[in-house]
């Protein structure tokens, strides 16, 4: 049985993009969901969920996993005034997510688009990529090239950045 959105799991599956699911126990941190990941070949990703400082735009910043983000250099880069971390409410209303459970593939719960993507241009040199499946006790991993074709399927704007 896999833990999760099975709603993600058909998506995947409708739109021919083949995963690797792995269970393990809740991993809500980074240095948690590192323990499981010793042995699955993909890059892993840091998952972080920011509100502009009017409450009135949300962004989901993916880096992998073992770097910082500048969270300055970012605001200066968004043009948006200070970013925080959006709170629960704010995630479970556009992603359907909860804290420690944060991935991109809450994005098939944002039906009004209103999330806006950063993604850091070094992860484009992986070939498969790992995120929880909206919830944290289980990692799924996809190729780069199936998680970009999730990404246009779910209509949300998404660029790339330079991140470090």
């Amino acid at each position: 049985m896999m833990n999760g959105d099975p709603a993600l799991y058909d998506l995947l599956r409708q739109l021919g993009i083949s995963f690797d699911y792995y269970a393990h126990p809740p991993a809500p941190t980074i240095d948690e969901a590192r323990k499981y990941w010793k042995d699955i070949e993909a890059a892993h990703c840091k998952n972080l969920f920011f509100r502009n400082h009017k409450g009135n735009k949300h962004y989901l910043v993916i880096i992998e996993h073992t770097h910082d983000l500048a969270i300055r250099d970012l605001e200066q880069r968004l043009k948006q005034g200070k970013i925080s971390f959006a709170s629960e409410d704010r995630m479970k209303r556009y992603l359907g997510l909860t804290p420690g459970s944060v991935s991109p593939f809450g994005l098939i719960n944002d039906t009004g688009r209103h999330v806006h993507l950063f993604i850091d241009q070094n992860l484009k040199k992986s070939e498969k990529i790992s995120f929880h499946p909206c919830l944290n006790t289980a990692s799924i991993v996809v190729s780069f090239i199936g998680f970009e074709n999730f990404l246009l399927h779910t209509g949300n704007r998404f660029e790339y950045l330079e991140m470090y």
